[in-house]
């Protein structure tokens, strides 16, 4: 059962950005990408709010998180966003085992 967490970043003057760009830039995203479990870890950023980026983080399940949550990665990711002087709002979900439904598909163009 898949986990995605949604994490919206927020600062002012670009920090948020910023903060994703280091993230990037020091290789802290390829590392998470590359941990047992990670399904997505992707940064986007909202068109009507300039000072936040949201990330989608997924994970094949809690156990693959609790392990994430217990490397080291987590202390630098820390201090980066007190860098940034970052707040979040979460938000976490669990996947569908079902699918899309029928009824919904009409509306969905591949």
């Amino acid at each position: 059962m898949a986990i995605t967490v949604n994490i919206y970043y927020s600062g002012q003057n670009g920090s948020a950005r910023a903060f994703a760009q280091e993230m990037v830039e020091t290789g802290l995203v390829d590392r998470i990408r590359a941990e047992e479990g990670n399904e997505q870890y992707d940064y986007f950023f909202p068109m009507d709010d300039p000072e936040t980026v949201l990330l989608i983080d997924r994970w094949d399940g809690q156990s693959a998180i609790d392990r994430h949550h217990a490397t080291t990665m987590m202390a630098e990711i820390s201090q980066l966003r007190d860098k940034y002087n970052l707040h979040m709002r979460v938000e976490r979900y669990v996947s569908d085992q079902g699918g899309i439904p029928d009824s919904d598909l009409r509306f969905v163009k591949s």
